[in-house]
């Protein structure tokens, strides 16, 4: 695959947080491809999801029940539903091989919810494969800054 265009990657990377922001599931899980995979590290550093414990690890599979949860109405942990407003930026292509690249950017996201505020920020990372005019998502790792901290459940993904 020949290297993207910057504003490409900027725009995938904006749209995918347009989808999560309204609340568009179901597209949001299409981005993925079939063995894909999100990962929320629980430590600074952490290298392998499969050998220690995770904030969220969800291969394809688990990816579709977090979906099929978030969307049914009445699910205890997103009544009301969260409203988010995500930004993302400094996106750089760190690293391109077999077709695919490694896409590092910066995000901030508030989360309101019962007249309540928290921010999330941090690094993502993705690993995007072309796929016709755009692309899928290899796999998504969202580094928290403050990863170790206590989080009260987080069900809605960054």
């Amino acid at each position: 695959m020949s290297r993207p265009a910057p504003d490409e990657i900027a725009g995938f990377l904006v749209a995918e947080a347009r989808l999560l922001d309204e609340r568009r599931w179901e597209d949001w899980l299409a981005l993925f491809a079939e063995d894909g995979w999100y990962w929320v590290p629980l430590e600074e550093g952490q290298e392998n999801p499969r050998e220690s414990v995770s904030l969220i690890y969800d291969d394809r599979r688990l990816l579709e029940t977090r979906i099929r949860r978030l969307a049914e109405a009445a699910l205890h942990a997103q009544t009301p539903a969260s409203r988010t407003s995500r930004i993302v930026a400094n996106a750089t292509v760190e690293e391109e091989g077999a077709g695919e690249v490694t896409v590092r950017a910066k995000f901030e996201m508030v989360e309101s919810r019962h007249d309540r505020r928290r921010v999330f920020a941090g690094t993502t990372w993705h690993r995007l494969a072309r796929s016709g005019e755009t692309f899928r998502i290899r796999w998504k790792r969202v580094d928290l800054v403050d990863c170790d901290a206590v989080h009260d459940g987080i069900s809605v993904p960054f």
